[in-house]
C-alpha cells in the first residue's frame, strides 16, 4: 500500500501493447540496449519493522503517525533512487523523456497525437501511456504509427520510477528518441514521484478554471512547462488567462507557459519549439 497517496502497490501493474491479444504483454527479451535493472535495492525498504522481533521487546509502541512518516520517506527515497538510475540511462542513450501530467480531459492524448503526426521525421517519438485501466489512449497513439505501450496501474493513481523502468524495457526506445510519458490523470500524486524524466509538463484546459495552480500548488510548482490548452474556447468560458499565468509564476517564477489549441493549432509551434521538434 502506498501510504503517500493511499493507492495500491505495484503488484497489479501491467505493461501492455495495444493490438496484442490476451493481456497484451509482448516481450521478445531481445533488448537493443542494456537493461535498466538496478539490483541495489534487493531488500524492500518499505518494510518498516514496526513489529518487535523475538528477543527484541519494545518498551513502548511507536505512534502510528511516526510509522506513517517513516514509511513515506522510505517509499519516496526508494523511488528517487530508481529515478536517478532511469535518468542516467536515458542520458546515456540520448533519450529525452517528457512527463505529461494533468487532470482527466485536459487534452494530453490529443496533444500527443498531433505532435506525433506533425513531427515530420525530425525525431523518433515513442510514447508510454499511463492509466488505471483500458488500452483506449494507447490505441489512439498506435493509430498515429508511433511505438507505444500502455502501463495500467490498477488502483494506482500515478506512475512511479519503477513503472517507467518497466515501460522503457518493454518499449525499447531507440537512441536519440523523444519519449513522451502520459501520466495517470490527476493533479495530486504524479507531482510527488520523480520518474527520472528530463522535464515535467502540466497540461490544463481553459474549461477547468483558472484557479487550478493555487488549488494544486505542488503540481504546478513542480512543472518545467505549463501548457494551457483549448484556448479556442476562451470566448465561451469564464477563464482568466492572466490570473492563471500570474498564480502559476507565484509558485515557480521561472516556469515556461505556452497557451495553445490542439484542435485549431493556434500556439502549437511554441510547444514544438519547447520540446525540440522545431
Amino acid at each position: 500500500m502506498c501510504v503517500t497517496c493511499g493507492c495500491g502497490d505495484s503488484a497489479g501493474v501491467r505493461v501492455r501493447f495495444p493490438g496484442v491479444p490476451g493481456d497484451g504483454h509482448q516481450h521478445s527479451h531481445e533488448h537493443p540496449h542494456d537493461q535498466l535493472h538496478d539490483h541495489s535495492h534487493e531488500q524492500d525498504p518499505s518494510h518498516g519493522h514496526d513489529h518487535p522481533h523475538t528477543g527484541e521487546p519494545r518498551s513502548q509502541p511507536i505512534p502510528a503517525a511516526t510509522r506513517t512518516i517513516d514509511i513515506e520517506q522510505e517509499l519516496l527515497a526508494k523511488n528517487d533512487s530508481l529515478a536517478e538510475h532511469n535518468r542516467g540511462w536515458l542520458a546515456e542513450h540520448g533519450i529525452t523523456a517528457i512527463n505529461l501530467m494533468s487532470s482527466p480531459g485536459s487534452g494530453k492524448t490529443s496533444l500527443l497525437e498531433r505532435t506525433i503526426r506533425e513531427a515530420g521525421g525530425k525525431r523518433t517519438v515513442c510514447v508510454i501511456e499511463g492509466d488505471q485501466e483500458t488500452l483506449f489512449d494507447a490505441e489512439r497513439i498506435r493509430a498515429t504509427g508511433a511505438a507505444v505501450i500502455q502501463v495500467n496501474t490498477g488502483a494506482g493513481c500515478h506512475l512511479d520510477a519503477d513503472m517507467l523502468r518497466r515501460g522503457i524495457e518493454a518499449l525499447a526506445p531507440p537512441d536519440g528518441s523523444l519519449l513522451l510519458v502520459e501520466n495517470v490523470g490527476n493533479l495530486v500524486c504524479p507531482a510527488l514521484f520523480d520518474l527520472g524524466e528530463s522535464a515535467k509538463v502540466v497540461v490544463i484546459s481553459v474549461t477547468e478554471g483558472a484557479d487550478k495552480p493555487l488549488k494544486y500548488p505542488h503540481m504546478f510548482a513542480a512543472a518545467d512547462l505549463i501548457v494551457i490548452n483549448k484556448i479556442d474556447l476562451l470566448p465561451y468560458v469564464d477563464f482568466d488567462l492572466d490570473r492563471c499565468r500570474r498564480d502559476a509564476r507565484s509558485l515557480r517564477p521561472d516556469v515556461d507557459i505556452v497557451s495553445l489549441s490542439v484542435k485549431s493549432g493556434a500556439g502549437i509551434d511554441a510547444w514544438y519549439e519547447w520540446i525540440g521538434l522545431k
